[in-house]
């Protein structure tokens, strides 16, 4: 999920709640300063009949609110100085102007006593109450349409505002999801503090990252080339003492093990240059290549080696495959790809190889079971029965086609191990 989307859903549950607690606490201020307004004016009612029973003795007899919003009943005094004016919710039965009849209609009353000429009396008072039913209805009507306002607004500002100021992160976060090593390091203008930081931090990791794998390429290369001279001079001295022949046959054996390592050092160091010259890019003769020579020239070369492994090689040509790449990297994936498939396959296995229009399949017998793709092209990864190889095959593989950026794919059917090179 994106961050622009991950902190609109934070804001809009904090809204939420913020405006739900908001309601309450509003509702019960808004009855509160409702009451107490309705309190002033029940007190005033209360002075204006006072003053109107000592002008008008008749209303002292009003003992009902049929006729008005309130009654008075006489009292003793004893109970007339026990009375506090007191306010409370309560509800009469009225008739409003939309009523059939009488209902229960909410009300606020006023309970007091007063004196007039000796007498005592109880005056209650009551005025029209909001209902809180009605109001609370009211209340989270608004406060919905408060809170849809809300977001409407938060999600206009985060698709136009929001959006526009991370824009240089996405475009830098795309650049250096393509980055590779060699190109130049992504570079996004902004005048945003954070982002410019992050784009100086990452700049310096990159380089870092650079100038290791740079060293790393240099150290492969030079040993490489170091190697060479001792491990011919190596060879030429094994070979001499076994021209001689005057060694025994123990020594004859120990002679013969110890240039079946030294080859392997040799294949070793070769491959190794190979690689390393791959990721320098220093194969530049790219012209175009007919697959179907190469790897009709490559079967030819390693018919003989198939017969000796009793594996049969089969190739079938649907159609011409050509494309711009160095000859020499053709004929090494064609042939690191065609060794693999003899080299690990079973006495009397297959080996078949399709040429289409856009790659080549070359598909083999072998162990009945997968391989682990994520170590397949791994430098120096080995399979239990590959004691003598490099471990580097198929890392050249991987390399030229990242180098020309044709997919190579790896996949076990019907029994089959299939390696599928997408040229085009």
């Amino acid at each position: 999920m994106k961050l622009l989307n991950k902190s609109l859903i934070y804001l809009s549950v904090s809204l939420f709640f913020i405006i739900g607690v908001w309601s309450v606490v509003f509702y019960f201020n808004l009855l509160s300063e409702i009451k107490e307004s309705v309190d002033e004016g029940l007190d005033n009612y209360k002075r204006q009949i006072v003053a109107t029973a000592h002008k008008d003795p008749s209303v002292l007899d009003k003992n009902n609110f049929d006729d008005g919003f309130f009654v008075i009943r006489e009292i003793t005094q004893n109970e007339a100085f026990a009375i506090r004016d007191t306010y409370l919710d309560t509800s009469v039965m009225m008739q409003d102007a939309d009523d059939d009849k009488p209902e229960l209609e909410p009300v606020r009353m006023l309970i007091t006593a007063f004196e007039n000429n000796g007498q005592y009396y109880e005056l209650r008072i009551i005025n029209s109450m909001v209902e809180e039913d009605d109001l609370v209805e009211e209340l989270f009507a608004e406060a919905l349409i408060l809170y849809f306002v809300l977001m409407t607004l938060i999600i206009l500002i985060n698709n136009l505002v929001l959006k526009r100021l991370w824009q240089p992160f996405y475009t830098f976060l795309n650049q250096l999801k393509s980055y590779r090593i060699g190109k130049s390091f992504p570079q996004v203008n902004t005048k945003t503090q954070e982002f410019n930081d992050l784009q100086k931090a990452v700049t310096i990791l990159l380089q870092h990252n650079v100038e290791t794998f740079e060293q790393q390429k240099q150290f492969i290369g030079n040993a490489s080339h170091e190697l060479q001279t001792p491990l011919a001079i190596a060879t030429n001295k094994l070979e001499l003492l076994i021209e001689k022949g005057n060694l025994k046959p123990e020594e004859a054996e120990n002679i013969a093990e110890v240039m079946h390592i030294v080859e392997r050092l040799v294949r070793l160091n070769k491959s190794l240059l190979l690689l390393t010259k791959i990721e320098n890019q220093q194969f530049l003769d790219n012209q175009t290549v007919s697959f179907n020579e190469v790897v009709k020239q490559n079967v030819n070369d390693l018919e003989e080696i198939a017969e000796y492994k009793n594996v049969k090689i089969t190739v079938s040509e649907k159609a011409e495959l050509t494309a711009q790449m160095d000859i020499s990297l053709a004929n090494v994936v064609v042939s690191n790809l065609l060794r693999n498939a003899i080299f690990h396959n079973l006495e009397n296995g297959v080996v078949n190889v399709e040429i289409s229009e856009n790659a080549i399949v070359i598909s083999n017998t072998g162990i009945n079971a997968p391989i682990n793709q994520q170590k397949l092209f791994s430098r120096f990864h080995k399979t239990q029965n590959d004691s003598n190889g490099t471990g580097l095959g198929l890392a050249i593989v991987k390399a030229v086609c990242d180098l020309y950026e044709f997919p190579i794919t790896y996949r076990y059917q019907d029994g089959l191990h299939i390696f599928e090179w997408n040229i085009k």
